[in-house]
């Protein structure tokens, strides 16, 4: 039978929003990532716990107006600092954090939608499962890690519409589907949550 998914499941959506920035511009030359339909969908109709979305600031400051609209949808943020060096190397990394937060909130959760293509989130989504929480993968397919959609219970591939969930794309795509994994749950529900009004681009 397919993975649940009712009414009345608690879910956290945790966001990697510089896999998705990097994925949709190799991908589609095109930065701009829907936010708002990406969390319509993962929540799909059921309770959302908590929604965050882990971000990179700059000297600058010019995302600020992003983090504040992702915010006003119903996403916080989870700011780090760019890192730069002497040698011109910039770094930033919030695997770390993402992983601590959702082992944090796991004992309030039914499910994690890990909304990232990274194969290093493999071993926290083993971790999760060991735990009983249904793990969730939204991503961008064609550059996602194997060993990560083999791993989640759920992998909702992205690339099979990008005209939704990327801003000013125009692909022709279809609908997108979940191709869910084998689990002895309940059916799930295919009622889903209402679309918000304002799409939000990275």
């Amino acid at each position: 039978m397919a993975i649940s998914k009712h009414a009345d499941q608690r879910v956290g959506v945790f966001i990697d929003t510089q896999n998705f920035y990097h994925s949709a511009k190799h991908l589609y030359n095109n930065s701009r990532v829907n936010f708002a339909a990406i969390l319509r969908d993962a929540v799909a109709g059921r309770k959302l716990v908590r929604a965050l979305a882990y971000v990179i600031s700059t000297k600058e400051g010019v995302e600020h107006s992003f983090f504040e609209a992702l915010e006003k949808i119903g996403i916080e943020t989870r700011s780090k600092e760019l890192q730069e060096f002497s040698s011109g190397v910039k770094k930033a990394d919030w695997d770390v954090g993402l992983a601590i937060d959702a082992i944090a909130l796991a004992p309030k959760l039914d499910a994690v939608v890990l909304c990232s293509g990274d194969g290093d989130f493999v071993p926290l989504v083993e971790f999760l499962q060991a735990r009983g929480v249904q793990v969730e993968v939204v991503a961008f397919g064609q550059s996602s890690a194997l060993k990560l959609k083999e791993a989640a219970d759920d992998f909702f591939d992205l690339s099979a519409d990008p005209e939704t969930y990327l801003i000013g794309q125009s692909t022709g795509g279809h609908a997108s589907k979940r191709v869910p994994r084998q689990r002895n749950d309940d059916a799930p529900t295919t009622k889903p949550a209402r679309s918000p009004r304002r799409a939000i681009s990275l």
